[in-house]
């Protein structure tokens, strides 16, 4: 599977934070944290705007480093993607992710 396909499946290079670290975007990066902030009721700086993907090695944002349970789960079971579990089809964690984007169970599904 691609380093770049997140636990959940979603795909980290089409990830704006990603982008950001990337091209070393400052503006970019103010953008999307004041976006994230909005979205999710909580104070987002420019500096946690870092992060090289789920599954890569190198920095990640404080949500994708500790906060997601998806990603906690996987690494807690020793999976690479939520594709290696047998509940997969019924779990309410990855649920909410694969349930709402059909690319991302695509991607775990693809399993390179």
């Amino acid at each position: 599977m691609r380093e770049l396909i997140a636990c959940c499946g979603l795909d980290c290079e089409k990830c704006e934070a990603r982008k950001a670290t990337m091209m070393n975007d400052d503006k970019l990066r103010e953008k999307i944290a004041q976006d994230w902030s909005a979205l999710n009721h909580v104070l987002i700086t420019t500096e946690m705007i870092n992060c090289m993907g789920c599954r890569a090695d190198g920095v990640k944002t404080p949500f994708c480093a500790g906060m997601c349970e998806i990603r906690k789960c996987a690494l807690d079971k020793g999976f690479a993607t939520c594709d290696d579990c047998q509940q997969l089809e019924c779990c309410k964690t990855v649920g909410m992710v694969v349930g709402n984007n059909k690319d991302a169970l695509e991607n775990l599904r693809k399993g390179e």
